[in-house]
């Protein structure tokens, strides 16, 4: 049996589809991973961009309202923002529920650079969260 895992943030443009990405990328047929907004905006094309420099393809990936997977069991449903985090508890879905506050890459402003490196900022993060998260997982344990 696989362990199902939604990732929620508002825009599902960028953290939320990363994570998604990832956590699809290295749980392999350990688990099911989608994400969704609570106000879908669009794939984030630096999400793309920085995903694929660690070559993880995301460009398939869409936008998606929360409200798809209302009626759809999860065993965890993992906030990535404030916003989406304050809208979750109308989502029924999850078993259990977490909260990985993270900044939005997509609303930093100043140069290319600048933009790229908040994506890059916010993939390591996600990475390093991921991998946690997936050994507490795969070591059977059922509440992190």
């Amino acid at each position: 049996m696989t362990t199902r895992i939604l990732f929620l943030c508002t825009g599902n443009s960028a953290r939320s589809q990363m994570a998604e990405g990832i956590l699809r990328h290295v749980g392999e047929d350990k688990v099911e991973v989608f994400s969704a907004g609570t106000h879908p905006k669009g794939l984030h094309p630096l999400a793309v961009q920085v995903m694929a420099e660690v070559g993880i393809d995301i460009s398939g990936q869409q936008s998606k309202s929360m409200d798809l997977f209302l009626d759809q069991p999860f065993d965890f449903v993992i906030t990535v923002c404030d916003r989406a985090n304050e809208s979750c508890p109308l989502f029924g879905g999850g078993r259990q529920r977490l909260h990985w506050p993270m900044p939005d890459p997509a609303a930093v402003e100043g140069d290319e650079e600048q933009k790229l490196n908040a994506f890059c900022v916010t993939r390591d993060e996600l990475f390093a969260r991921i991998w946690s998260f997936l050994s507490l997982i795969v070591s059977g344990k059922t509440s992190v």
